[in-house]
């Protein structure tokens, strides 16, 4: 898809018609199949039935053995939020915004979650109940809430959801069950609930730390065997639920109408792992059950390919799970969507690349990205300057990692284990992972593999540019174009519009001011609250009930409630907010280009820096912030620093404070320490929390430096901002601090 096509995307047709088109094409199915998802977090592939010795899964080996197993599944990101953004629009996370771990997003207008379209045309749509979609309603809702999901995008949102409370047993459902023991927290817990769970396995459902199969960057301990078994044990746990929810399947009389879906949100949820674009953090497990009434349908071209037992090799991305939902509907899928469907009507050709990218994490900023063909995987570092083992507070809980970090200190790791801890990144990465599994031996530099080095290189800049990767904007910059000032947006109240009436009823239409939004309704009668619907045609009020409406846009504020009755007058039509179409102007700027020009100067020296002093002048502030970037770390001795010292110093009046941190800290690792410190210590109280944030990691990165400035980081333990809270915690600790 080129660039430019998505973002077209709804602009001149407005949702109600074209979502009435979709329903009336759905209809055309003389029987829609049911879905169920089954999903899991922070898995790998470590199944029975894709192979695992050590896995005991007998529910989701019964399944596979009764469907298809996809092996070759990508995420586009490591970590839950950016991967479910994607998986729930059927966008790239870096084209919409949503990126970073947990950034509370505007996405473009034309971006909606893909349960809309099916809602639209007659599928009752439950989740249960984790959300995490990187956008909300409200700046006071987690995005990992089941509150953060937009009214219009479930029929329920909740721990009770579930196709049983559809009102009309008759009616098609898509129903989701998100089952959280495997995800990483569940690895370290000693929480009661937990415990007693895995007190109920019996012995042949234990995993033994010393059968646990240790990958070779991990230092083979007690510890890190302990904690995958544990890990192994509440894959069982989980895998018990799985069977329980298609128990209650198969109780309804529903197996023969339903398609099944089994997959985890990403990778193993252990360092290395999940946050990283290695294999351990991105590949994941899909077991899609079609009864054989579907199978016609579900692949047109080969039937058998999708009978029960069958393996495909197919590359699949996440962003296909939308498109391959909608074709498996008989919904024509939205031109906007970058994912392509891998069964149906509508399946598209197999993928010869998958993409995914890494971008902050929690506190944690770093940006990288891969793409993968069946056998070789290309991993591109835009930051090379820091460690791969930059500590997440989160994460460092686990008690592998720091089992791992204890004997680094101590000198006692092997060459491939201690590369982890490795004080800078290559720029690129080349993993050839047929006979390199676990991504261990990089051929980057290898004459041999030079050629399939290009081809994966101009693979993925060509990628990048081609879907618009707003990574390489500073947090704090994206933040400032989706939310001016940090306000939030609210979406304008529908209006209504009376098509007809007569004395005891009237046909009614709304409409929303606002671009891209949905409409979600009720209609209230005898006392009782009605159920919240999804708006797609004209509604018909009754004498005595009342309609209550309100409007949904992703990333702002719902709108406040329209309440109408028969004989009323009808509410006023709200002039809309502005809503900044920041994604428009990004492609209208032409400076996504000139960031990834100036990016592939990465790891060519003073080469680059009459390029990253051309730059300097950009009118972007992203271009100006990477060629401070590259001139601090391109200049390795003393007497080239002092010939751009007056650069860098100049670059602190710069009217972008990321250009500012970038500036302040090179001169501070130029000895230039007490005016770097003076201007990071000022924006840590900058009235945007990624700025604060930005500042604070810069005072992370350079260590003993940072002592002068313990106060203030001390102060920043109370910072409104959790993330900046814990990098300040990180810091004093390193000082032998108390926090």
């Amino acid at each position: 898809m080129q660039r430019r096509e998505f973002v077209k995307g709804l602009v001149g047709v407005t949702m109600l018609s074209k979502i009435a088109e979709w329903s009336d094409a759905a209809m055309q199915l003389t029987e829609r199949p049911n879905f169920l998802w089954i999903t899991c977090e922070d898995m790998s592939p470590t199944l029975g039935c894709f192979g695992d010795p050590y896995a005991v899964t007998p529910n989701l080996d019964k399944l596979a053995a009764e469907g298809v197993r996809f092996i070759n599944v990508f995420t586009h990101s490591p970590v839950c939020a950016p991967s479910r953004s994607g998986v729930i629009t059927g966008m790239y996370p870096t084209t919409i915004g949503t990126h970073n771990m947990r950034c509370q997003a505007v996405p473009p207008p034309f971006v909606h979650c893909f349960t809309e379209y099916l809602r639209a045309a007659g599928y009752y749509c439950t989740n249960n109940a984790k959300t995490d979609y990187n956008f909300a309603h409200d700046p006071k809702i987690s995005t990992a809430s089941a509150a953060a999901a937009p009214l219009t995008a479930w029929d329920e949102c909740n721990t009770k959801a579930h196709w049983r409370n559809r009102p009309d047993p008759n009616q098609p459902f898509f129903a989701v069950f998100n089952i959280t023991v495997t995800h990483e927290s569940q690895i370290r817990s000693q929480e009661e609930g937990l415990l007693k769970q895995l007190a109920t396995l019996s012995e042949k459902e234990r995993h033994d730390p010393e059968k646990a199969p240790v990958p070779p960057y991990f230092p083979d301990t007690p510890v890190v065997r302990r904690d995958i078994a544990r890990h192994y044990d509440t894959i069982t746990l989980m895998d018990r639920r799985v069977g329980e929810i298609l128990r209650q399947l198969e109780e309804d009389g529903l197996v023969e109408n339903t398609i099944v879906w089994f997959w985890s949100d990403h990778g193993v949820g252990l360092p290395r792992a999940k946050r990283w674009v290695y294999d351990s953090g991105i590949r994941v497990p899909l077991i899609i059950r079609i009864p054989e009434k579907f199978r016609q349908w579900a692949y047109p071209d080969d039937p058998d390919r999708v009978k029960p037992g069958s393996v495909i090799d197919d590359l699949i991305a996440f962003v296909d799970f939308a498109p391959t939902m909608l074709s498996l509907a008989g919904i024509p899928i939205p031109k906007h969507m970058q994912g392509q469907a891998f069964l149906g009507p509508q399946k598209a050709p197999p993928r010869r690349f998958v993409y995914a990218a890494r971008d902050r994490m929690d506190e944690t900023y770093d940006i990288i990205r891969a793409v993968r063909d069946k056998r070789f995987k290309y991993i591109r570092n835009f930051a090379p300057h820091l460690p791969y083992a930059q500590e997440v507070e989160y994460a460092e809980e686990t008690p592998t990692l720091q089992e791992w970090r204890r004997l680094n200190a101590e000198g006692k790791l092997n060459e491939v284990q201690r590369f982890f801890f490795s004080p800078t990144k290559p720029v690129e990465e080349l993993y050839d992972t047929q006979t390199d599994p676990h991504e261990t031996r990089n051929l980057a530099n290898d004459p041999q593999y030079q050629p399939i080095l290009e081809k994966m290189r101009a693979e993925l800049f060509r990628w990048m540019k081609e879907t618009g990767d707003v990574g390489l904007i500073p947090e704090p910059e994206l933040a400032e174009m989706m939310r001016p000032n940090g306000k939030w947006q609210r979406t304008a109240k529908p209006y209504l519009t009376v098509l007809e009436q007569t004395e005891n009823s009237a046909t009614v239409e709304l409409k929303c001011p606002t671009e891209g939004a949905s409409i979600a309704y009720r209609i209230d009668a005898d006392g009782k609250q009605g159920r919240w619907q999804l708006y797609t045609k004209p509604v018909t009020v009754r004498k005595g009930e009342t309609l209550v409406a309100k409007a949904c846009r992703l990333g702002c504020f719902d709108s406040d409630e329209v309440v109408w009755r028969l004989g009323e007058p009808l509410p006023p039509i709200e002039t809309p907010e502005p809503i900044p179409d920041w994604r428009a102007e990004i492609d209208r700027s032409g400076v996504l280009e000139r960031l990834l020009a100036i990016k592939q100067l990465d790891g060519q020296g003073k080469v680059a820096l009459s390029a990253y002093e051309k730059a300097l002048k950009d009118e972007s502030s992203a271009v100006r912030y990477w060629a401070i970037v590259g001139i601090h770390h391109a200049v390795d001795d003393h007497t080239e620093q002092e010939k751009w010292r007056e650069v860098l110093l100049e670059a602190l009046n710069d009217p972008s404070p990321t250009v500012k941190v970038a500036a302040a800290h090179a001169l501070c690792d130029w000895g230039e320490v007490e005016k770097g410190l003076s201007v990071l210590t000022e924006l840590l109280r900058h009235q945007n929390e990624f700025v604060r944030l930005c500042a604070i990691n810069a005072l992370r990165h350079l260590g003993e430096k940072a002592r002068p400035v313990l106060p203030a980081i001390e102060k920043a333990l109370k910072d409104p901002s959790g993330y900046v809270q814990r990098v300040a915690r990180t810091i004093l600790k390193r000082f032998g601090k108390r926090t």
